[in-house]
This record gives structure tokens, sequence and C-alpha cells, in this order.
């Protein structure tokens, strides 16, 4: 029997969620929940540009807390633990990019007491973070000893990325220098990014320094650069790099880095992202080291990507994937240190 499924919001992500569920063989899309009123009541496979599912999108979430359903793709903008709560009370599993990659000393005694009540399980899950900031370093890591370094590290051309107001509002890209300082995203991302490390450094067995360090700098443009969020004028924000690290004694020895750049031209700095291009990084340092770069997770042009970003595709395909492991799963929190190996599925003409 498959496995019911209810999409929680069709931005980038959900989208693509919607997409992989339906081509998923063990998974039925039964409902899902949009924020738009103008989304409400229509098909979601018309929706999501895919054929028609015969699902219809709902605003309402005591219908959908109320609808029969094995799990919850969790992926709107801003998480709602409450909302999450309710879920898992229901007896729904919830998989997400969001949070909850590895909660650790964080206090989620609400969201263990509503896995146990309604027999359910949370599972954090992505590509960054996620995936290449803690799945493949572990993996990789296995194949060295004396490890003394883990670096996680994506280059992108964020021109790419379909969420104007995110990258105006949120990312503050256009903004001046000073305004970028005030950037949400060093608390934002690190708190995922902070957990991810915190799983590396546990597993690993590095013995952390209590604070994570971070750090954000910026290049400006020199030259107006035509973006999705308009013209930026010389001297605003064009590039924005953030870091986040754990320490032993105060030396790096987990690093997670992104490097967002409109383009690589006309910038101060002037940041480029090398030969290789845009790519995903993990680096193990040790006995050997190894570097491994993840390419394909990337459009083939700007107009590609603000249709349809093999990013963000992954980061709902990774999701989607774990759906029938989570099922599976005892209640709680799990995270990829509790799940078996999580796999993709032949496409339908190829499988059995």
């Amino acid at each position: 029997m498959s496995l019911k499924v209810i999409q929680w919001a069709t931005g980038g992500v959900g989208r693509a969620a919607v997409e992989g569920i339906a081509a998923h063989p063990e998974l039925e899309l039964v409902g899902c929940w949009v924020h738009s009123k103008d989304k409400v009541g229509r098909d979601v496979g018309e929706l999501c540009g895919i054929e028609p599912l015969g699902v219809k999108a709902t605003n309402d979430v005591d219908v959908l807390i109320n609808t029969p359903a094995d799990c919850v793709m969790y992926s709107p903008i801003m998480g709602n633990t409450e909302e999450v709560v309710r879920i898992l009370a229901s007896g729904k599993n919830v998989v997400t990019p969001l949070n909850w990659f590895y909660p650790g000393k964080r206090d989620v005694s609400v969201l263990e007491k509503s896995c146990l009540g309604g027999n359910s399980t949370l599972h954090g899950t992505g590509i960054h973070p996620g995936g290449i900031t803690e799945r493949f370093p572990l993996m990789i890591s296995a194949l060295s000893s004396v490890i003394t370094h883990v670096r996680a590290e994506e280059f992108s051309d964020i021109r790419t990325y379909d969420a104007p107001a995110v990258v105006s509002d949120i990312m503050l890209f256009g903004k001046t220098p000073a305004e970028a300082a005030a950037s949400p995203m060093v608390g934002f991302l690190g708190q995922g990014f902070g957990q991810s490390m915190d799983m590396v450094a546990a597993e690993m067995g590095f013995d952390v320094d209590a604070e994570m360090r971070s750090s954000h700098d910026v290049a400006v443009a020199t030259a107006p650069i035509d973006s999705p969020i308009g013209i930026i004028q010389p001297g605003l924000v064009a590039a924005q790099r953030f870091t986040w690290q754990h320490t032993v004694r105060g030396e790096p020895v987990i690093t997670v880095r992104v490097n967002w750049f409109m383009g690589e031209e006309h910038l101060e700095p002037a940041w480029n992202f090398g030969p290789q291009g845009e790519r995903f990084e993990v680096e193990v340092t040790g006995d050997p080291s190894s570097l491994v770069s993840f390419h394909g997770l990337h459009p083939e042009s700007i107009a590609a990507g603000l249709i349809r970003n093999p990013g963000v595709v992954a980061t709902a395909n990774h999701c989607v994937s774990a759906i029938p492991y989570v099922c599976r799963a005892d209640s709680g929190i799990k995270t990829y240190l509790d799940l078996p190996l999580v796999a993709g599925r032949a496409a339908p003409d190829l499988s059995l």
C-alpha cells in the first residue's frame, strides 16, 4: 500500500516535492496546504506545473490535521513549531528541510512529547544544511584517520534563486554594507548549520569549544548589475560570504561556508567561484585527505534556474526520499544517525 503524504506549502521546494511525491512508487499525495488564497481550491498538480493529481489545495490547517495521512513534507518559508507539534500529535510523521537536523542539547521536549503521543517521527533533512553538511562529510570521513578539519562549502549564483522578496528583504542583497551587516541570515542559517556541525563533531569525537564562531563578509557592485531584484547600483551589496566554525582550543576543526554572488563581474573585492564554477564541496583533512565536488546541482543558466533550480529540486528530493524510512522508524526525533541509508527510486519505466 502507498504511504499517504501531505505537502505543506508550494514554494520552490514544495513544488519540487509534489513532483517527487507523484513520481515515487511508494507515495501518494492526499493533501496540500498553501499560503496564498488564490491557490486554494486549485489542483495541486496544476499548481506545480505537472499533470492534475486530483488533490485540491487548501489553507485550512484543521482540515489537513484531520486528513488521514502517514507523513507531512513540511516546507513553508518559515517553520512554525506549534504547527509541527499539532501535526505530530495527530499521528503524522514530519519530514522537513527547515530544522531539527540534530537538536542535540536544544530543548525539544514539546516536540518529543508530541511524537510520543502521536506515535510519530520528526526528521530534518535537505542538502545545505543536510546532506552536504552532515551525511556526506560523515560518509567521506570513514576513508580517513587522525582527522583535523572538515569543510562543507557552497558556491552559488544567487541570481538563479527565484525568491526575490527573500533575496532582497531577508538576505539584504542590493542594500548598503551597513544594512547588510544587520542581516538575520547569520543567526537564522547558523541555527541549521550549527546543528550540522554539532552532529559531525559528536559523531567524529571532536571536543569542540562551547561557542560557535561566525563571520559575514560582503562585496559591493562596482558597476550596475542586472538581477532578479532589479539593478544593483555601485556601492550596494552584490555578493555575500557567510562562515560558521566549530573550534577546538580556538583552532577551526569544522567549517561550513556559503558563497552567494550576483555573478562574478563588477565586484569589490573581486570574488569569483574559481575554475570549477558553481558547486558544493566537502573536504576532509586527515590521513589521507579527500576533496569531493558536487556538480549538477546548479542550473545551466539564470533563466533556467528561475524556472527549475536543480539545487532546490535536490533539497526536495532528499526529503521525499526519506519519507518511507521515516514512516518505518520508531517515534521521536530521528537524525541521519538514527536512520538506515536513504536512497532514491528508479524511474517508473525501469523499476520492478
